[in-house]
């Protein structure tokens, strides 16, 4: 096996339900070597051929992650979900091996806390997030939403009508609204930086950043 070092931009994915398997195909689309694993030998026959390497071996087993050098990856993905306890168990033996970057999926916020405090370096709860992002745009007029942090978000939004053929800078939005408009996208254009002398044009689609409430609320202003 190559060292860890040749091996810095490689992920192990370990778990293919559907969110390991969409994830680690995605990644081998970007050509990403990826290393698959599962204690379910269909999952594995199902990405056979599709990923660099994939393995059927339990993850929970240090000396089944040793064989397969898991330890070598630079990255690593524990997309197990319901089975809680083998989540947490695999998890704490990447810590133990010094795998430089830990990605964990989380199916409640106990369980994000009990993977952070065992080692891993980022937790995600895919469909809390997502039903937090869906949530945002159905009860509001954005046109997309994400949260870049606790409390702040990317906003994308249709220019409000009082904006159309004046510039950013005649505008104050910051000063009136708490909120920065870095992007801007003209009818049949495509997204560019937004600068002062930015004019605004009917049909244009601005990108936002602010607090989450303030960003909300300019939406709200379209």
């Amino acid at each position: 096996m190559a060292d860890r070092k040749d091996r810095g931009d490689a992920v192990a994915v370990i778990g293919l339900g559907r969110f390991g398997s969409a994830l680690a195909l995605e990644l081998a689309d970007r050509g990403v070597e990826v290393l698959g694993v599962d204690n379910d030998s269909k999952n594995v026959q199902q990405l056979s051929g599709q990923l660099t390497h994939v393995a059927c071996a339990d993850s929970t087993d240090p000396d089944a992650l040793t064989q397969l050098g898991v330890e070598e990856f630079g990255r690593a993905v524990v997309g197990i979900g319901n089975d809680i306890e083998a989540s947490i168990l695999t998890t704490s033996i990447l810590a133990d091996f010094g795998v430089p970057d830990i990605w964990a999926k989380s199916i409640s916020r106990q369980h994000s806390r009990i993977l952070q405090r065992v080692g891993a370096h980022h937790v995600v709860q895919p469909e809390h997030d997502m039903g937090e992002r869906v949530a945002h745009l159905v009860t509001g007029r954005m046109l997309d939403y994400v949260e870049i942090d606790e409390d702040y978000a990317l906003v994308k939004t249709k220019a409000p009508g009082w904006a159309v053929g004046k510039t950013l800078g005649e505008l104050g939005i910051r000063t009136k609204y708490g909120v920065t408009v870095v992007g801007i996208k003209s009818p049949g254009g495509r997204f560019t930086y937004a600068t002062s002398e930015t004019t605004i044009h009917g049909h244009t689609v601005l990108l936002v950043a602010g607090e989450t409430g303030m960003a909300e609320r300019f939406a709200e202003e379209t």
